[in-house]
């Protein structure tokens, strides 16, 4: 989940899109999308572990800007 901070730019909107399409590229982006709240959003991430996941996620530059927090929450799918 990224939920954004006062530091929140809206020049950062392209480049995290550009993180998105490179994660989808690499078979690991299941789903994404904004909070109808405006508040941030959240995308769902493929990876064989918590720890691969953040190492990640960690780049978006949602998060190297300070534009964003992030939260990466453990998910188990079972339907």
């Amino acid at each position: 989940m990224a939920i954004r901070t006062a530091a929140y730019d809206p020049a950062v909107a392209q480049p995290h899109r550009e993180f998105l399409g490179a994660l989808r590229a690499e078979g690991m982006l299941q789903e994404s999308g904004p909070f109808t709240d405006g508040t941030g959003g959240a995308y769902i991430v493929l990876a064989d572990s918590r720890a691969a996941a953040e190492a990640r996620v960690f780049t978006d530059p949602l998060h190297t800007s300070g534009s964003c927090e992030l939260t990466v929450h453990e998910w188990e799918i079972t339907g």
